[in-house]
């Protein structure tokens, strides 16, 4: 008999069309029956003809309530990461802020020769990350993989039983500049977690097939286990 699909745990891209892309939990089972999860992580582009969001040149007046600078310290691929919480600014003020000679992305050859700058600058000039911002800049109408409202059993518990869990099934906003980071972690409950990038550069991710989750684990609690806990980036967070 065939074994389980997606042997290598390879991450899978999927490009479905309009029609299949209607129907998120159908096209998840799908995802699924590919070995998509296997992977830890897995990318959809969704059909051109789908957009959720008109524009964006009406959002610069958004506030975002606790910008964060990440400063990291530490060296070897061992690192600790402070999230200082800075005053409020609007996504204008912030944008700004982003395309600046001090922050801006540097110029690069590809996306690895990228990843090589990331890492060899991660402790250099501490980016600030508008991260955790409860709300949804899809547009009203928007019916397909609407993160606000995916039709799963998630909506249930807050449309039926009034449970509402940030984050969780209400959606957050971020937004990034070079350099801004979210450690490694996994979700609450274990559950799937859906991310759409609406705008700017692309969003580079790390991810571990779930079943090698313990090895990765086993890793962290090996001979420098006596340094860290979490392994790759402890976080801690001071208000200013």
């Amino acid at each position: 008999t065939d074994g389980p699909p997606n042997p290598s745990c390879k991450i899978m891209i999927f490009r479905p069309s309009m029609d299949e892309f209607r129907e998120f939990n159908k096209y998840l089972v799908y995802m699924e029956s590919q070995g998509a999860h296997r992977a830890g992580v897995a990318k959809v582009i969704p059909p051109k003809e789908w957009k959720p969001r008109k524009h964006y040149n009406d959002i610069e007046d958004l506030v975002i309530p606790a910008p964060i600078k990440q400063m990291v310290t530490g060296q070897s691929g061992l690192f600790t990461q402070y999230n200082v919480q800075k005053k409020p600014m609007t996504v204008k003020e912030f944008k700004q802020l982003a395309n600046s000679d001090k922050y801006r992305t540097p110029r690069y050859i590809d996306y690895e020769d990228l990843e090589r700058k990331y890492w060899k600058n991660l402790t250099f000039v501490a980016p600030i990350y508008g991260a955790d911002i409860n709300g949804s800049i899809y547009d009203e109408g928007i019916e397909e993989w609407n993160i606000a409202h995916l039709n799963t059993i998630l909506d249930v518990v807050e449309e039926e039983c009034g449970i509402s869990i940030e984050g969780v099934n209400t959606p957050y906003l971020y937004f990034g500049m070079w350099k801004t980071t979210f450690p490694w972690h996994t979700e609450d409950m274990d559950l799937y977690s859906i991310n759409y990038l609406h705008f700017g550069e692309p969003k580079s991710w790390y991810a571990v097939p779930p079943e090698h989750g313990k090895r990765l684990e086993r890793l962290a609690q090996g001979p420098n286990s006596e340094n860290f806990s979490t392994f790759s980036f402890h976080i801690y967070f001071m208000c200013i």
